[in-house]
């Protein structure tokens, strides 16, 4: 090829491509990997195979200037990514703490598969090799919503790596199977297909804050309103529906005496959260979601775990009581 023709192919590949991201910056809306929303700190990726598939986990992990060797891994619950792990992650790097933040696959900036069989236990395995590859050797884990579910499974495939754990407002401390008819992945699909910014923001009103919204939550229904309104959101609802029976088949409720590690529970006494109570039976419903009774339950079953109840406070301790909530953690992270 001559050098004329060279530069007419450079050229023509040029173009084609800064038409492609000019396309891509113009769609609405967030895209699945979030390109180009800035998260609080920077994000880095760990390539990995698994199940067949190259796949790349987002993680922010950031150390104060005087770590003493000490490490907080933190774990994002469903309708979040690890952005909203903000303010946690300034007040303990503030305490000397190294804090390392996963999006985990299907969520955040990583990759959104068509096919993976997800499973709690497929993501801490995934997590755990995360830390390998930052040399952690122990971590102390703390989980929010799903998160939790996730830390326990975490916690009991690896407590050698495990050197507290903390669980905020976790889901899962009742068994939803045994409690709402089961549901197809396709109904899920159908479910979060439908999904609004105004939906959206309905649901965590009523749900996280008791009715009322606050100009700051904004920010934190910004990535999932935001996928709604992108060509592409049938990706990021298909992990949605497929993460949603993750929750419902493999509950964790009943592993939660085999827990040994320490362990401290932060529970809002006003949450009410249930995932399916839509589809239970009136008698059923009522009894699903109280958080008072089962901090208190979780707390007895789990060996020397230690409770906090904020009263007062829904969903999101984070969130709603940042100053008592930051209180317990640090405490029980700057104890022994």
């Amino acid at each position: 090829m001559r050098p004329t023709s060279l530069l007419a192919a450079s050229l023509v590949l040029v173009l084609a491509t800064a038409c492609a991201t000019a396309t891509a910056a113009n769609k609405p809306g967030l895209d699945p990997e979030l390109h180009g929303y800035e998260y609080p700190f920077s994000t880095h990726e760990f390539a990995f195979e698994s199940q067949r598939q190259q796949l790349r986990m987002a993680y922010m992990d950031e150390r104060p200037a005087d770590w003493k060797g000490r490490t907080v891994l933190l774990l994002h619950g469903k309708n979040f990514s690890g952005a909203y792990w903000e303010p946690t992650m300034r007040a303990l790097l503030a305490r000397g703490y190294r804090v390392v933040v996963p999006d985990q696959i299907g969520f955040g900036k990583s990759t959104k598969p068509a096919a993976y069989q997800f499973s709690f236990a497929q993501l801490a395995t995934n997590t755990r090799a995360l830390l390998g590859s930052l040399d952690l050797e122990r971590v102390t884990v703390v989980g929010h919503s799903m998160g939790g579910m996730l830390a326990v499974r975490f916690a009991l495939l690896h407590p050698e790596q495990t050197e507290k754990l903390v669980l905020v407002n976790p889901i899962g401390l009742e068994d939803y199977g045994a409690l709402v008819s089961y549901r197809s992945i396709d109904e899920w699909y159908r479910q979060e297909l439908a999904a609004t910014p105004e939906s959206l923001r309905e649901y965590q009103r009523q749900s996280y804050y008791a009715g009322e919204w606050k100009p700051e939550y904004e920010r934190l229904l910004a990535i999932q309103a935001g996928w709604t309104q992108h060509p592409d959101y049938s990706r990021v609802a298909w992990c949605s529906a497929l993460t949603a029976d993750m929750i419902f088949t493999q509950p964790v409720v009943h592993d939660l005496p085999r827990l040994r590690v320490p362990t401290l529970l932060i529970i809002g006494q006003r949450d009410r959260t249930a995932l399916g109570r839509p589809w239970a039976k009136p008698e059923v419903a009522a009894t699903m979601g109280d958080y008072p009774q089962l901090g208190r339950r979780t707390a007895e079953a789990i060996p020397g775990a230690k409770l906090v109840e904020l009263p007062g406070v829904g969903h999101l301790p984070q969130v709603e009581a940042f100053d008592r909530y930051i209180e317990a953690l640090g405490g029980f992270l700057d104890a022994g």
